[in-house]
């Protein structure tokens, strides 16, 4: 199979090409060559920006393309119209966060989604979801018969630098006494890069069309972090202390979302599933994001564009500090 991967080199695009070039397809990246472009030698490299310069692709064909590095609906209509006629199938990569509240456990595929306010939007960090929502219209568009919208739950593993899963290893590999938020049974959702990246290209391979959910298997969160190495000592606090301290969900806190929105993290799979998509144990995802974290020089709490993950270790331990107050 020829495969297009616009991007390519950073994280989920990066999982998909070597899962690709280990089925032994035949692989072409489109990217600016700014992000570690001495990988993939094998792999055919094609100069350009797909905001303002695709003349690369003019006149290529491939039997599929991934693309895992849309936001805005017009930049994606312009990688989708070119490569209509000489791509066979279109592979894009969404997020759940197309979905409306109120979550409800278990939604799948036909729950409502959220729209644009403004259709001249392209403020990414505000309407995020509404965008990815207006671009898999986009996709669905131009390639009505062959395409896959993959709405993708947060995805996590080596080479992830946003430090929403990554925290957590680290943080319990430090040893000593580790905040976490109670109770242990709360369910949590995540997706390992290498398995989705890999059903990505099972989905090229299939040519599988329509629109799916793509994330894990709601875990409990006292599973995951029992897989994480390490011999920190857990203290499960209570969610309205964390409330009343003003800690920050997701980011600040990684994996925990107020009780309001957690069925956000329980969304039905079970028709990627049924589609081929597979998950590797979570002792795996956790052995080896703290493996590639410490070879990285990951710090625990890492600087991305959207923020801080994880809590700053003098904050855990004023939090520690004050909960333990209140049970004197």
């Amino acid at each position: 199979m020829k495969l297009l991967v616009l991007g390519g080199t950073k994280f989920l695009g990066r999982a998909a090409v070597e899962e690709a070039l280990a089925r032994g397809h035949e692989v072409t990246l489109f990217n600016r060559g700014e992000t570690s472009p001495e990988l993939f030698p094998e792999a055919e490299k094609l100069r350009g920006d797909r905001d303002g310069d695709l003349s690369a692709l003019e006149g290529r064909a491939w039997d599929a393309v991934i693309d895992p590095s849309g936001y805005v609906p017009r930049v994606v209509r312009a990688s989708a119209e070119l490569l209509r006629g000489s791509a066979e199938h279109y592979v894009f990569v969404s997020s759940g966060s197309v979905y409306a509240e109120p979550y409800t456990p278990g939604y799948d595929e036909t729950a409502p989604i959220v729209t644009l306010g403004d259709p001249a939007s392209e403020d990414v960090a505000k309407d995020y979801g509404a965008l990815k929502a207006a671009c898999e219209d986009v996709v669905r568009e131009i390639f009505p018969d062959a395409h896959t919208n993959v709405r993708a739950g947060l995805i996590v593993g080596p080479h992830d630098g946003s430090g929403r899963f990554t925290y957590w290893p680290l943080r319990l590999a430090g040893g000593g006494e580790a905040l976490a938020p109670a109770p242990p049974e709360r369910l949590v959702q995540y997706i390992d890069v290498r398995d989705l990246g890999a059903w990505l290209v099972t989905a090229c391979e299939q040519q599988a069309t329509g629109t799916f959910n793509a994330s894990g298997e709601p875990l409990p969160l006292g599973e995951v972090l029992a897989a994480c190495p390490g011999e920190a000592e857990l203290v499960w606090v209570d969610e309205t202390f964390l409330v009343e301290q003003g800690v920050g969900p997701w980011m600040e806190l990684p994996l925990w979302v107020a009780a309001e929105e957690a069925a956000f993290l329980q969304m039905s799979v079970a028709k990627a599933v049924a589609a081929g998509l597979r998950f590797r144990p979570v002792e795996e995802t956790a052995r080896d994001t703290l493996a590639w974290a410490r070879e990285s020089g990951q710090a625990l709490v890492t600087e991305t564009p959207y923020g801080s993950a994880g809590l700053d270790p003098a904050r855990e331990r004023e939090l520690l500090e004050a909960w333990r107050a209140l049970a004197r």
